[in-house]
């Protein structure tokens, strides 16, 4: 499948993410540090977009329907002193389902139930844990969000999103996307086959997902 231009941040820190537990589907609230990373995140789409002569109004604009991610969206819409597309929220770009792990610290955990980014092997992708979804999962929900994008758009989601979406566009080996820590404060920029990630100065690389 072809994937038009995308540009694609995840939601901004929240205390489950700075606790280092499993969050998946459910609404947790930004923080304090993950609203001052959607903030920033939007001169930073703001420049990217001037840089190559683009207008926000070509693009499509999604998100997630989970509330840090709409929030985020926000936040970053704010730095755009013109009118914009209405955001379309789409449930397919929610977050990967962790089941019965959600909620629970990734060192409470013992491995045969969950294991963090950084320690995973490639079968991890088919790991699906109880009452929750795997990578194929996600990667199905995504390519049918793929086929009714009708040009470029903006998107905010989520860790498990920006994952499944470098190794299905950018086609990025699953070990390394599977142990890669997407950044809050980012943005990446998905365009002919390639990802190029641009971070602000708030960027946190160290939240795992």
């Amino acid at each position: 499948m072809t994937w038009p231009e995308i540009f694609v941040a995840r939601h901004g820190e929240t205390d489950w993410n700075r606790e280092r537990r499993y969050q998946g589907t459910k609404d947790v609230p930004l923080n304090d540090m993950g609203k001052r990373q959607a903030d920033a995140n939007g001169p930073l789409l703001s420049e990217l977009l001037e840089r190559d002569g683009r207008s926000p109004a070509d693009f499509n604009w999604y998100s997630s329907p989970l509330g840090r991610a709409v929030e985020t969206m926000a936040r970053m819409r704010a730095a755009f002193d013109q009118d914009l597309p209405e955001v379309t929220l789409d449930k397919r770009l929610v977050e990967i389902s962790f089941g019965i792990l959600e909620g629970s610290l990734f060192d409470e955990l013992p491995p045969e139930l969950a294991t963090a980014p950084g320690h995973r092997n490639a079968e991890y992708w088919e790991y699906r844990p109880p009452e929750g979804e795997n990578y194929d999962d996600l990667t199905a929900r995504l390519q049918s969000f793929a086929s009714e994008l009708t040009g470029p758009s903006i998107i905010v989601a989520h860790g498990g999103t920006l994952r499944a979406l470098r190794h299905i566009i950018a086609h990025t080996p699953r070990l390394e996307v599977l142990n890669w820590m997407p950044p809050q404060g980012a943005i990446a920029h998905f365009e002919d086959g390639r990802m190029t990630l641009y971070e602000t100065e708030l960027a946190s690389k160290f939240v795992p997902h």
